[in-house]
């Protein structure tokens, strides 16, 4: 699980790759209309289209009536990796916070 973390969170350094999966968020969209809403050149694009499909974070389709044309979509399963992690981060320094507390209240003067 660490390795998909640490791959999500280095594709996800690229501003414009975060901007991608916020759209993406809102629903399914073609590579030109990413382009469009980010500013990104079509090559650019396409280049950060084919990060975010390599470390697994969209997938893409193929429309039935044209087959030039590609929809990307999220993929929730990277997302629901990092959660995993983050709630493991989470349940740890709850924990650590908890001993600090009850380290605190047994020092306190009465």
């Amino acid at each position: 699980m660490v390795n998909e973390v640490d791959r999500f969170f280095e594709v996800l350094a690229d501003p414009t790759r975060r901007q991608v999966v916020e759209l993406l968020g809102e629903g399914p969209r073609r590579a030109g209309q990413l382009a469009e809403a980010t500013g990104a050149s079509a090559p650019a694009m396409s280049r950060h289209l084919r990060i975010l499909l390599s470390a697994g974070l969209v997938a893409d389709e193929r429309v039935p009536d044209d087959a030039r044309v590609r929809v990307f979509r999220l993929r929730p399963e990277p997302v629901v990796a990092v959660q995993a992690w983050l709630d493991q981060v989470q349940a740890h320094w709850q924990e650590q916070l908890g001993s600090f507390k009850k380290h605190v209240e047994r020092r306190k003067p009465e």
